[in-house]
């Protein structure tokens, strides 16, 4: 496993945990549209449910998103994966990992789950075609042993999905 896998994940800090009850306060009283949060007893690992928007590639699909927070979250972004099976996307790999620059390089600690979930949305619903990655199988296997994709230097050039 890796650093960041469950087994020897620290503990989230108070400002993260004050945060984080604040956030799932506020997403039970206003959800954004498409999504389910799966209740857990766990903090620090959300699962979300995902609903392809009506009038897209991904209508009447649905997925899983698994957040799992880091000990100083909101100040470092929370690593976000799709549970396989992931979705046919140019910027999902199979493994779940998303090619998205507000998980890695221009996370702002002003962002919530929220927010991001609502990024996944909007980049789904652009997408023309169901493609996985070009470099998908050479990624996947460079991921064995449980990587995490903020392993990952990723190259953000494709604004267009």
């Amino acid at each position: 496993m890796s650093a960041s896998s469950a087994s020897s994940r620290k503990t989230l800090s108070k400002i993260a945990c004050n945060r984080l009850q604040k956030e799932l306060a506020e997403w039970q009283v206003n959800p954004p549209a498409g999504f389910k949060h799966k209740v857990t007893d766990n903090l620090q690992r959300w699962v979300i449910e995902v609903n392809g928007a009506p009038g897209t590639l991904y209508a009447d699909e649905t997925y899983n998103l698994q957040v799992d927070f880091p000990e100083h979250y909101p100040m470092e972004a929370p690593q976000v994966i799709f549970v396989p099976p992931a979705p046919l996307h140019p910027h999902i790999y199979s493994n779940g990992h998303i090619c998205l620059d507000i998980l890695y390089d221009s996370w702002s600690p002003a962002m919530t789950v929220s927010s991001i979930c609502i990024s996944i949305l909007s980049m789904l619903s652009s997408s023309t075609v169901k493609q996985r990655p070009e470099d998908n199988d050479r990624y996947v296997k460079n991921c064995r042993n449980g990587r995490s994709p903020k392993e990952t230097r990723w190259w953000f050039h494709d604004d267009k999905v």
